[in-house]
């Protein structure tokens, strides 16, 4: 597991000013109850915020990735004087065991994973949207491949990351030919390993998101054989520990300020937007570009959005990828869409 951890300098600054001033303003230290003498500088101390983040390296959530190259989440955190930590999962259900173990405040992730986290009982809600994009995921074939179509699966090997969105894409499709999970040998594995398992034949199918579909059908080593278009609208979104957003709604409102930053600037400066993330993924800039082209970046959630995740949590209850049942009004909260409106 990849860890980074974000610029703090500005926030350190914050800081250091507060507790000049606040020495400035006093001719003497305050008594606590025991009599005992505490320094301004300790209160400041004390009150300072920390927002850990878990973060995922790919595409689809590329206005994080812009606000956090950018500065953006430096600037509007460091604003409400909320300083963060970045770490690195390689999907969205090792995000939903960093949350769970306590080990992060935020995540951001598909539809699916998301949702198996609050039917496992975590105390998370969603809020705010990231992107949506139907052409994102998909599933992946070699060119020589005998598997013309999605009934073609039936019987053979196919990976893919369990609890993923890609899991619930693969399952939309096969039922439509009438065909379930059940009826495909299914392999987990994560992202960056696929392709390899792909090309060498180990498997016979992946279903993978961006920007391994762009980098792989460039190459010539994978072609689509189907994406969600028509059949899933696939959502990204941003869930934060319930209890950690009601006593910090100022760092969660900042966070989302950071992201409509950064979707306007991919909107208005592609190019730019582009080069300054395209490192983070692997891929040079002018197909980071290409693939900005697959999503919209936005942390609106609309009605149709609330929708989609609804139809996502009812077809996974009956599917059986779920056992409990999720109360999506409880689960979607637009308080702190509402407050950064």
């Amino acid at each position: 597991m990849k860890k980074r951890i974000s610029h703090k300098l500005v926030s350190i600054l914050l800081v250091a000013a507060l507790a000049v001033l606040s020495l400035a303003g006093c001719a003497s230290s305050e008594t606590d109850s025991d009599g005992d003498e505490e320094s301004a500088t300790e209160t400041v101390s004390e009150e300072n915020v920390t927002l850990r983040i878990a973060a995922q390296p790919y595409p689809l959530y590329s206005s994080i990735w812009v606000a956090y190259e950018l500065g953006y989440l430096d600037e509007e955190l460091s604003a409400v004087g909320v300083e963060y930590t970045w770490t690195e999962f390689q999907s969205g259900p090792l995000v939903n065991e960093a949350v769970a173990a306590g080990e992060a405040d935020l995540g951001y992730m598909a539809d699916l994973p998301a949702i198996i986290a609050k039917s496992s009982g975590q105390e998370i809600e969603i809020v705010s949207n990231v992107a949506y994009g139907e052409k994102g995921l998909a599933v992946l074939v070699t060119p020589d491949s005998d598997i013309t179509s999605v009934a073609d699966l039936e019987g053979k090997k196919i990976a893919y990351a369990t609890g993923s969105y890609a899991q619930h894409l693969l399952a939309l499709l096969l039922d439509q030919e009438g065909l379930s999970l059940d009826d495909v040998e299914s392999i987990n594995l994560g992202a960056g390993d696929q392709p390899a398992a792909l090309t060498s034949g180990e498997v016979d199918a992946i279903v993978i998101w961006e920007q391994y579909i762009s980098k792989m059908t460039t190459e010539g080593t994978a072609v689509v054989l189907a994406d969600g278009t028509g059949i899933k609208r696939g959502n990204m979104v941003t869930y934060a520990v319930a209890d950690y957003a009601e006593e910090h709604p100022e760092a969660i409102e900042a966070y989302i300020r950071a992201l409509d930053r950064a979707g306007e600037y991919i909107e208005s400066n592609p190019t730019e937007a582009a080069e300054a993330i395209a490192d983070d993924f692997g891929i040079d800039a002018e197909l980071m570009e290409t693939i900005f082209g697959s999503f919209t970046f936005t942390t609106d959630l609309t009605q149709e959005d609330i929708d989609e995740i609804t139809a996502v949590k009812d077809f996974s209850l009956e599917a059986g990828i779920i056992s409990n049942d999720v109360d999506i009004d409880a689960f979607i909260n637009t308080d702190y869409l509402d407050a950064v409106e």
